[in-house]
């Protein structure tokens, strides 16, 4: 029987663009108790390379070599997005089986409403819930066990509850302080600023008005995005915690 890896202090929150999980990770940040490391995979696909907290990565491996050495001094928490296809994590079983990933999603008519706001030139695949889907199975594949899922509704109708349910299913203790921030544009934010105004003038799991959803039903071609990723958001839904 092959051996797994031995488990590291990684926590991953992946997610879909526009899925609230930049708040999430602020209030990761707000904890204090952790490494918190911004969209590195995303950036070093988009911009050809990014700083891991002290380190400069450059390829998908560099990133995942540099969060395993962080790891080594300190837990990290690290979130990112799933615009982007990440063929690097998916051949790296032993990561994949040896962090904690976990997953937060958003109706896809929501998420593509904000996402069209900021980027009316999106495509298909950008929107990003078939490629969250395809890193959940390969998590599930090399774990056995299925990972924790989180509904950005419940995070902001009881972000309480929801952050205590979470922090219980990843083994880490929950901090109510935490739950409230300080508004502003964190400098880790920098390098993709526009996209985390909203969030940089919170103080809290809120919900905010970031797209209307009449846009992506009155739209022929935003409607079939939906069409299309509706599907793998619905199966992971099934299996979100329920708080």
């Amino acid at each position: 029987m092959e051996q797994m890896p031995d488990r590291i202090p990684v926590i991953a929150l992946w997610s879909a663009p526009r899925c609230r999980s930049t708040a999430f990770a602020r209030m990761m940040a707000e904890r204090g108790d952790r490494v918190v490391v911004h969209e590195p995979l995303s950036q070093v696909v988009d911009f050809g390379e990014v700083k891991v907290d002290d380190r400069i990565a450059h390829t998908e491996h560099d990133v995942l070599a540099a969060l395993r050495a962080i790891a080594a001094e300190k837990p990290v928490f690290f979130k990112d997005t799933t615009d982007f296809h990440y063929p690097g994590l998916l051949a790296d079983q032993a990561f994949l089986a040896a962090a904690t990933h976990t997953f937060i999603i958003r109706h896809p008519a929501e998420a593509i409403a904000s996402h069209y706001l900021l980027n009316p030139d999106l495509g298909r695949d950008e929107i990003g819930f078939a490629r969250l889907h395809e890193i959940f199975n390969a998590v599930l594949v090399a774990t056995g066990t299925t990972p924790v899922v989180i509904d950005a509704d419940d995070l902001v109708d009881r972000p309480a509850d929801t952050v205590r349910a979470y922090c219980s299913a990843v083994g880490i203790p929950f901090v109510p302080d935490a739950l409230s921030w300080q508004s502003g544009m964190r400098p880790e934010w920098q390098a993709t600023g526009r996209w985390h105004e909203s969030t940089s003038s919170t103080v809290g799991f809120t919900r905010t008005t970031d797209g209307r959803v009449e846009v992506v039903t009155e739209n022929p071609v935003l409607r079939a995005y939906c069409d299309y990723h509706l599907p793998y958001y619905e199966q992971l839904r099934t299996v979100a915690l329920r708080p």
